[in-house]
């Protein structure tokens, strides 16, 4: 079922094998009928995660590349519509030579088609491919039938299956039940795939028993049933696999004995995933302002990031996320080390963003701005600084007479909402003698970019003559990248997602800048 835990499996594997000096990497497949995240709801489906080369993927992408720090393109995100555009605009150009086109093999062929292509591409060892949703459900039948030729023509030795399932524990009895793994087994048999390990997801560490029982009802030995308990951090997985053999089992049922390494990457990995575990000692107690509060994983690299960049001074984060629609009383905001408002779209919610931002600047409290964030941003420092009452974005208000953030030049013939907006990385030149020079120790950085409108050049003298000071830029001079305060204890503003660079170990610079201001009594 969604949010069980395939993604963290999927990485820690992949980790694992990765730290043995294997050359990695992971797929995800969505079998939605979207041909990417990017028109997705992220209360509903998660944050939408921007690669480098400007894909909007699912979250589990930036997963993998936060266990593997590794950047990873937008090609390793497989959803059906992708798939089904191709074998449909194949069929138009007459490539299948007449050819009645079916599910079997036309559709499955361009399946096992992109993922050898990865593989092959990128000359690696070891791919690791997760297929999202349920088993049984419709729509990601044609995916695991491919899934199931492909083990049939790699051989027994060329794929590997691991499913992962639910061994819950009901309080009134206090017993894992093992009937959920069993019949999710059962069916994924009933479609011709057998596990040969089961990832059983469970609150407390799987009983001896209960391993025994799961393993006589699934056709998979004891040793390849994996406990995947709850841990305090999901950084710790990789080890709690490892304890259980897991490596070794991959290795032998690959014929590839001997090749496990134990190199010192063990050493690193396992401080930064020590690291990440803080204690409840000398907690930042930081505000996230937004518009998709309602589900953690609305923004989960702005969530991980604020923990990176904690982990890195020892420092525990706690977050407290605040419905900007619903804020009424900005003075509970004093009550925090930090506030940071992370991207979003639309009118709904804004004015509470504007406020906050507002707020974060007069009382002197830490303030990072991220892509809307930064806009709005913008507007409460036009509205309350620089006395335009209505300052806004034509975002929110078509008709404002001060349209201090507006349209980038290009989208204003636009209207597909999928893949239209400005993607990916992009490189932004940053102004000598700023605080933005300090935090990047350089003049140039390259970051990952989602969104439809832009700062108004035309405002800008007005702003740094009020003190607010525009000090990173992009296409030649076109476009804001970054706004900063000076006289201010730390108020940083970024058009980019820093977010989607930040790594275990390696907090990206704009989250460690914000994190130490906020550590500051």
């Amino acid at each position: 079922m969604s949010g069980l835990g395939k993604g963290v499996t999927t990485s820690s594997i992949a980790k694992l094998l990765q730290l043995s000096d294997q050359k990695v990497s992971c797929i995800k497949i969505d079998p939605y009928l979207n041909y990417d995240a990017g028109t997705m709801n992220p209360v509903a489906h998660g944050e939408v995660f921007v690669t480098e080369d400007g894909g909007e993927c699912d979250m589990d992408i930036g997963n993998y590349e936060r266990f593997l720090n590794q950047n990873i393109s937008k090609n390793h995100n497989i959803t059906t519509a992708q798939v089904y555009s191709a074998v449909i605009d194949a069929e138009r150009k007459g490539e299948y030579l007449g050819a009645c086109v079916q599910i079997i093999p036309h559709i499955t062929d361009e399946i096992k088609n992109r993922i050898r292509k990865v593989a092959e591409d990128e000359k690696l060892d070891f791919l690791i491919v997760e297929c999202g949703g349920t088993v049984g459900d419709i729509e990601s039948l044609p995916f695991l039938e491919a899934l199931r030729q492909m083990k049939v023509e790699e051989g027994p030795q060329g794929v590997i299956f691991v499913h992962v399932t639910l061994a819950p524990s009901l309080d009134v009895v206090g017993e894992q039940k093992t009937k959920p793994t069993q019949h999710s087994v059962q069916e994924l048999r009933r479609i011709g795939i057998q596990a040969d390990f089961l990832a059983v997801r469970c609150t407390m560490p799987l009983e001896e028993k209960t391993k025994q029982k799961i393993a006589m009802f699934t056709n998979v030995t004891p040793r390849d049933v994996l406990s995947c308990h709850d841990a305090k951090s999901i950084f710790e997985v990789p080890q709690i696999l490892y304890d259980q053999g897991i490596l070794d089992s991959i290795f032998t049922k690959f014929g590839k004995v001997g090749l496990v390494n134990a190199s010192a990457n063990w050493d690193k990995w396992n401080k930064i995933a020590h690291d990440m575990v803080n204690s409840d000692h000398d907690k930042i107690k930081i505000a996230m302002v937004g518009k998709y509060v309602t589900l953690a994983d609305s923004y989960v690299s702005v969530n991980h990031a604020l923990k990176h960049a904690g982990a890195k001074i020892g420092k525990s984060i706690d977050i407290d996320w605040i419905d900007s629609e619903s804020i009424t009383d900005y003075n509970q905001l004093g009550n925090y080390d930090g506030i940071l408002v992370p991207g979003g779209f639309g009118t709904r919610g804004s004015e509470g963003i504007i406020q906050t931002a507002n707020y974060a600047r007069e009382k002197n409290i830490p303030y990072l701005g991220i892509c809307f964030g930064f806009q709005l941003a913008a507007i409460a420092f036009g509205r309350n600084v620089m006395n335009l009452g209505d300052a806004n974005s034509t975002e929110i208000d078509a008709k404002t007479k001060n349209p201090i953030v507006d349209l980038l030049p290009e989208q204003k013939d636009v209207s597909d909402m999928g893949g239209s907006l400005r993607l990916g990385a992009n490189e932004v030149i940053i102004k000598s003698n700023s605080i933005a020079e300090k935090i990047y120790q350089t003049n140039k950085i390259n970051k990952r970019h989602r969104h439809r409108y832009e700062i108004n050049k035309n405002y800008i003298s007005e702003f740094e003559k009020n003190g607010l000071l525009f000090t990173a830029d992009s296409d030649n001079g076109k476009r804001m990248e970054m706004l900063e305060i000076p006289s201010h204890k730390f108020y940083l503003g970024v058009q980019f997602h820093p977010e989607f660079n930040s790594r275990p170990g390696f907090p990206e610079e704009s989250f460690s800048a914000f994190i130490k201001a906020s550590a500051e009594k």
